[in-house]
């Protein structure tokens, strides 16, 4: 494990556990809080992990959440607590939906509906996966490793709370502009640093945290562009996830994402999650405003 231990001895696993800890107001009202030390806007893989938080929170545990669908709709400020408003759409025999808002001021921020399912067995059957094309995770530089030629942006990185340990199987998108080939494939190994508790909901929780950092980069890598200085701008405009098969994300998830179409400063992005054997357990699709830097 490669996690940063902080000055109160807890790791930045220890953190992000906190941080999906959400405090009870009322049987539908929850708070949020952001890591002291991190970007100037919320990251929306956190408000995403919060409000799916609070959603499963008000569902019975033996039903597991199987698909999310959420919009951002205004910037999160982090030095703002923020209010998780939980709505009960629906508790059938089988299924519960929520509707989970996010509010910062009074106003949403990011708004979701998820939906649970109580497990039942039936077809099973998925799309061949790309393992025999990806080198391990072990073979692939960490995301240190990558920063040491851009020390501007490795200095950036050692300050924020890191407890995704993301590998990146091609060029990222971070790298300065003109150095990146163009792949109509990104491919991602990632896990949480640490070891998390057994808890389905919070691994749920940390796969939908996840999800968002490298998603929509898939759209710059299928032109060669990057994010930054003489490249592009971006948002998450929505962003939905569907889990398949049981899964923890303290282990080795290779997310393989690529870009159907991109159009009108917007660009869509999808993936899907396997474990190192191949299984497929969660199917991501995101919208995301990009715009070039001074455009």
């Amino acid at each position: 494990m490669t996690d940063d231990m902080g000055q109160s001895g807890q790791t930045a696993v220890d953190h992000l556990v906190e941080l999906l800890d959400l405090t009870q107001v009322t049987p539908l009202v929850f708070m949020g809080k952001s890591p002291t030390v991190g970007p100037p806007r919320l990251y929306g893989g956190q408000v995403a992990a919060q409000a799916l938080a609070a959603a499963g929170r008000t569902v019975d545990p033996d039903r597991f959440v199987h698909s999310l669908h959420g919009y951002f709709v205004r910037a999160g400020d982090p030095t703002e607590p923020i209010e998780y408003s939980v709505e009960k759409i629906r508790d059938g025999g089988s299924f519960s939906v929520r509707r989970s808002v996010a509010l910062q001021r009074g106003k949403p921020i990011f708004f979701m509906s998820a939906s649970f399912h109580r497990l039942e067995h039936g077809l099973d059957h998925q799309a061949p996966g790309p393992m025999d094309e990806v080198p391990p995770p072990e073979e692939v530089p960490t995301l240190m490793e990558r920063l040491v030629p851009y020390p501007e942006r490795l200095a950036i990185y050692q300050v924020f709370p890191r407890p995704l340990d993301v590998r990146y199987v091609g060029e990222p998108g971070w790298v300065p502009a003109g150095e990146r080939q163009a792949d109509p494939q990104q491919r991602v190994w990632l896990r949480i640093d640490g070891t998390l508790p057994d808890d389905p909901l919070l691994h749920a929780c940390a796969l939908t945290y996840a999800s968002d950092l490298t998603l929509l980069d898939s759209v710059l890598s299928v032109h060669g562009e990057v994010f930054g200085p003489g490249g592009m701008i971006g948002a998450s405009l929505d962003h939905a996830l569907w889990f398949h098969r049981p899964f923890r994300a303290d282990e080795w998830l290779l997310y393989d994402c690529w870009s159907p179409s991109a159009a009108g400063a917007r660009g869509l992005a999808t993936g899907r999650l396997l474990t190192r054997d191949g299984k497929h357990v969660a199917t991501a699709v995101q919208e995301g405003l990009l715009r070039k830097v001074g455009g």
